[in-house]
């Protein structure tokens, strides 16, 4: 009996990577909650900075676009740029492709993936159950990759979490719980932009904190973008475009480069659509640093250097750092210690060859953990494009 693929994850890479390796005839097990970190960690009232052609999940059958979904689900159409997509219809998406190409989702996690005597891998389930497979696609999304700085993690010795003084924004699926409380958000980007205005609007009392003169942004509307450069699902511009259609030679660039690309590309900036919601009713701090956090009976400190070298101390009854994701192998303990020793890394993440193939034969990793081998476009729904069937006919090919 051949043994099957097992892919780990079912967020939109997973769910996609499963689809491709269907359809390539592989015996695949799938196993997670659909779009759970979607439903568990995203605030509720959400709405994607992505557009809608950026949003899709890809599968080698039609009718697997978000707009295929809105038309099958009687809701309205989302397809232009200037269309917002709620984080609820997302879900809804993400969970209807997965019922439709990915039905023998098994709802189970998966505890530990290690080496087997055959070459192949061992995964052992939390119901228990222990069993081989040829190939493991690792699909964990942001799982535990929740980022906070030292400088603010300081303040939660017993580590970020929502009833503590601080918390990291993946915590928070509902910001009501903040109404008459002053908050402190720390960063500039989408999530602490948005984040500040969904509290705000919950009744909170909220300041967002951000590194660096004007650092806090807004994007252009779609009808501003520059009308002579090239298309691609984030903008106009021939670098979004490279970045978007032409990954592959992405992981020649030296290290550096690659690291520098995937931080600065389509870094922190807020939507255009954001900009009136939060203005007048959001305080923004912009500093040079922040030199310590602590607490003082339960309540957060932090100490702040402005940009004309005075050092401040900024209180609130809470902090949220909305300070993003980084790829840790260390995080992800489900793989076995002696796959995590093995992996070749750079950063932290995982050095992948052609196919999202990592260095341990059989073992592939996409999404965020593959950005730093094939760009930022791998930090968006859209990467399924390019990475599932890769993935898959690379699979198929040394393992068929």
């Amino acid at each position: 009996m051949i043994q099957p693929v097992a892919v780990v994850g079912a967020g939109p890479f997973g769910l996609s990577t499963a689809a491709h390796l269907r359809a390539q005839g592989i015996p695949v097990r799938v196993f997670g909650e659909p779009m759970v970190s979607w439903r568990d960690n995203m605030p509720a009232g959400m709405l994607l900075k992505s557009t809608p052609v950026a949003s899709n999940i890809d599968a080698p059958q039609r009718g697997h676009t978000l707009l295929d979904y809105c038309d099958v689900a009687g809701i309205r159409r989302l397809v232009a740029d200037e269309d917002i997509i709620p984080v609820e219809t997302f879900i809804s998406y993400g969970e209807w492709f997965q019922q439709r190409f990915v039905p023998e989702l098994e709802r189970v996690r998966v505890v530990s993936v290690d080496r087997n005597k055959g070459g192949g891998f061992e995964l052992k389930l939390d119901s228990g159950e222990l069993f081989a497979a040829r190939a493991v696609a690792v699909a964990s999304g942001l799982f535990g990759l929740a980022h906070v700085p030292g400088e603010l993690a300081r303040a939660a010795v017993d580590g970020p979490t929502p009833t503590g003084p601080l918390s990291h924004s993946s915590q928070h699926h509902d910001l009501s719980r903040f109404a008459g409380k002053e908050l402190i958000v720390v960063g500039a980007g989408q999530s602490a932009l948005e984040t500040g205005v969904l509290a705000a609007e919950a009744g909170a009392r909220v300041r967002v904190v951000a590194r660096g003169r004007g650092a806090v942004a807004f994007g252009a509307p779609p009808w501003k973008q520059p009308r002579f450069r090239p298309e691609s699902p984030f903008g106009r511009a021939f670098s979004l475009w490279a970045l978007s259609y032409y990954p592959q030679p992405y992981r020649y660039l030296p290290a550096g480069a690659r690291h520098y690309l995937v931080r600065r590309v389509l870094g922190p900036l807020g939507a255009w659509w954001l900009r009136e919601r939060f203005e007048g009713r959001v305080e923004v701090r912009e500093v040079a640093r922040i030199v310590r956090a602590g607490a003082v009976d339960g309540r957060p400190l932090l100490a702040v250097q402005g940009h004309d070298g005075r050092i401040e101390e900024l209180g609130a009854d809470h902090v949220i750092a909305a300070t993003g994701y980084r790829v840790d192998l260390g995080a992800m303990g489900f793989l076995g210690h002696e796959l995590r020793t093995e992996l070749a890394v750079s950063r932290g993440a995982p050095v992948l060859g052609a196919g999202f193939r990592s260095s341990i034969p059989g073992l592939y990793f996409t999404g965020l953990p593959a950005a730093a081998s094939y760009g930022p476009v791998m930090r968006f729904v859209c990467g399924t494009e390019f990475a599932s069937p890769r993935l898959a006919r690379h699979l198929a090919a040394a393992h068929g």
